[in-house]
């Protein structure tokens, strides 16, 4: 296995660049896409280990807007730009080789970019005939679609990326308005760990807490180590622009180039695994639950823990995804 946790990039047509990290065996055929969330950026530093034990790419691209990659370009739209994106990073990394056995999978709002790769038609991501499998780790649900999407939303979430954020007449105000105070909290790693600590860590029960805890002893992971790695990627992701921070709730609510229930027969033969949290406040469960009844064929997983929940469990989540894989 080789290993590279070096960010890389991508000139792509128009002068605009993608930068991506890769890890594991660089010659396998069988790939991982996994597409990160908001502020943070595709990196290697930590995989799980039941990916590193099997032969595979495991391949992380920084999104659009986010980090090292750049915005779409005007005349081009966020789901015509991620296929091509896309589209580019796969044929570069196997110029030679079009049949490999891909597995697309998103955390946060890299779901929505995974579901786009999933749904999208042939012509646009040829990749996608490719797909084995899709993860989908605190999923979005396409708003455009979900009507009751906002039922579950905490009062933050609303205002930021829900309803009002397509009618409400002064909303590039508070667009602005959220970036500059966001801009504050994390303008260095210090500040960026302060506000992680208060957002997530401290507002684990005790129970979460202690799960946290053993996860970490059995990881070998210092104490603080991921608070302060977590922190380095929000400054990271948000140090060339903020306009994938303020692009979030355009994608959302945009079309994300097809309809959920209305997906053909090859498009619905990989596997789509859900998995969400109860107590996950920022990502409600409700929406993967959506998903899980809209998609033809999924499977939902529903863990105990609140908003990080998911990645004390994610050797065995990947186990599973990768059952079939040597």
């Amino acid at each position: 296995m080789t290993d590279s946790s070096q960010e890389k990039k991508l000139a792509l047509p128009g002068g605009r660049t993608l930068a991506y990290a890769t890890s594991g065996n660089q010659s396998s055929t069988t790939v991982i896409l996994y597409i990160h969330g908001a502020f943070t950026i595709g990196e290697t530093s930590r995989v799980s280990r039941a990916v590193l034990s099997k032969d595979v790419h495991y391949v992380c691209p920084t999104l659009l807007g986010w980090g090292n990659t750049s915005l779409p370009l005007p005349s081009t739209s966020y789901v015509e730009c991620l296929t091509s994106d896309m589209t580019a990073l796969l044929d570069h990394l196997y110029p030679d080789e079009r049949h490999i056995r891909l597995y697309v999978a998103g955390a946060s709002f890299g779901t929505v970019a995974a579901q786009i790769l999933y749904g999208a038609p042939y012509d646009k991501f040829p990749y996608g005939r490719s797909i084995a499998g899709v993860l989908l780790m605190g999923a979005f649900s396409p708003f455009r679609y979900h009507k009751d999407y906002a039922k579950h939303m905490d009062w933050n979430n609303y205002f930021q990326i829900g309803p009002t954020a397509r009618w409400f007449p002064f909303q590039g105000f508070f667009v602005n308005l959220a970036t500059f105070m966001m801009a504050k909290k994390v303008s260095t790693v210090e500040n960026a760990e302060q506000f992680m600590r208060e957002s997530f860590f401290d507002k684990m029960d005790e129970t979460e807490k202690q799960e946290y805890a053993e996860w970490r002893k059995k990881e070998g992971i210092p104490e603080g180590e991921t608070e302060r790695r977590m922190a380095s990627n929000i400054v990271r992701s948000v140090a060339t622009t903020w306009e994938g921070f303020k692009s979030l709730a355009s994608v959302l609510h945009s079309d994300w180039g097809f309809r959920p229930d209305a997906l053909d027969e090859e498009h619905s033969r990989p596997l789509v695994t859900l998995v969400t949290t109860v107590g996950d406040r920022h990502i409600p469960g409700a929406w993967s639950r959506y998903l899980a009844g809209t998609y033809q064929n999924t499977n939902l997983k529903v863990l105990q823990g609140g908003h990080l929940g998911i990645l004390y469990h994610l050797d065995d989540i990947w186990g599973e995804v990768l059952a079939g894989v040597e």
